[in-house]
């Protein structure tokens, strides 16, 4: 590769991007497709007003093109004025560099704006040139920071065959874990259920029952999607938002421009009583994986969560041959349900020493009782042990 012939810029907003020349280096060929990564929702987040400037995301898209012009390779960055939105947790970095005098805010990031979903955050399509442009765009990235007097670079929900490498470039490594459902060759919610031991088999049957009772459970993709449909949704997305985040962060109109972009890539779930939602949920559909996204509710009723995020997306899996059900963050009692834990990664870079070791001697002890407690809890899943 001949560096001279790179031209490094950066993109205030994806809209300065075309669709195809994003997606032919977030979703190549031979990569799983991550719909996180496409043009539409990324830019979907700036246009409809959740991940701007005057929200506290600053877009400083990093982008590398070949002496021809074209994209060679990407990496989703914004400038930061918070860490909200963000789900890798560094507020008490934070609030302990301004206590010592220093400026925290702003910092930079790369990842995918409200998602906790591990993913590629290097952009680059596989051949021969793929590390080197790999090296570019963390140059890139530093360098924009260091440029700009930026305290930081994060690097969240990393895949986890890059989150060796920038670890062995000298970024510190943070781990966190989530749980995900495993496909293991169902053919049926029953297959599934026969894998458990007897108790949680009996328990579950019993949740699917209760919740189910009185309500027909809907799915939809692509067209069958309708503007009502999101009316409905995002009553319940901005009340359980409320609730939980105090101010949700994405906007009617994302909801629209994800539907006008993207529909077969989505799926709502909604429990129906009369005709009439009562309760619903949106996931994303990956070439694998489902991913289970928002939840919300007009009647609060047991088991209600869990048969409209859980066991409705499963059976949605177990239809489509997905091998996988990611069910966001945090949750321990979806360990119960057939969730097992696994391992996030997340990458950093630091300017000034004295914060940089501070933060590194506290993440060895956190990876420490993450892999303790990612043992602990692996020992406790559902499953028959011993067949």
């Amino acid at each position: 590769m001949d560096d001279s012939a790179l031209k490094i810029t950066i993109a205030p907003g994806l809209a300065e991007v075309s669709p195809d020349e994003w997606n032919a280096v977030a979703n190549p060929p031979g990569e799983r497709y991550d719909p996180f990564l496409t043009w539409q929702f990324l830019e979907a987040m700036e246009s409809s007003g959740a991940a701007t400037p005057a929200t506290g995301w600053v877009p400083r898209h990093l982008l590398i093109r070949g002496g021809n012009g074209r994209l060679r390779a990407a990496m989703p960055l914004y400038a930061k004025m918070h860490s909200r939105g963000e789900f890798v947790f560094d507020q008490s970095w934070a609030d302990a560099y301004e206590r010592a005098g220093g400026a925290y805010y702003p910092k930079l990031l790369s990842a995918v704006p409200f998602t906790p979903v591990t993913g590629r955050r290097r952009l680059v399509p596989r051949g021969p040139d793929e590390a080197q442009l790999k090296a570019a765009l963390l140059a890139g990235a530093i360098q924009l920071a260091e440029e700009n007097y930026l305290s930081s670079l994060h690097i969240n929900f990393v895949d986890h065959a890059d989150a060796e490498i920038l670890s062995n470039t000298g970024l510190l490594s943070r781990t966190d874990q989530q749980f995900r459902w495993v496909n293991d060759g169902y053919g049926t919610f029953g297959d599934f259920l026969a894998a458990l031991s007897s108790a949680k088999r009996k328990n579950l049957r019993k949740e699917r029952a209760r919740a189910q009772e009185g309500l027909d459970f809907v799915h939809l993709t692509g067209d069958a999607i309708t503007e009502d449909h999101l009316d409905h949704f995002f009553h319940f997305y901005m009340d359980t938002g409320s609730r939980k985040w105090g101010s949700p962060y994405l906007t009617r109109r994302s909801f629209s421009l994800l539907r006008e972009r993207m529909a077969d890539d989505l799926l709502f779930i909604f429990a129906m009583e009369d005709g009439e939602p009562i309760a619903g949920a949106m996931n994303l559909i990956g070439s694998d994986t489902l991913y289970g996204r928002y939840w919300g509710c007009s009647d609060q009723r047991p088991m209600l969560h869990f048969e409209t995020c859980y066991y409705q997306a499963i059976d949605f899996a177990i239809a489509r041959g997905l091998q996988y059900v990611e069910a966001g963050a945090q949750g321990g009692h979806k360990l119960a349900r057939g969730y097992v834990p696994v391992l996030t990664r997340s990458a950093h870079w630091i300017a000034h020493p004295g914060l940089r070791n501070a933060v590194a001697d506290y993440l060895t002890r956190e990876r420490d009782a993450v892999e303790s407690d990612m043992d602990y809890l692996t020992d406790r899943t559902p499953f028959k042990k011993g067949e």
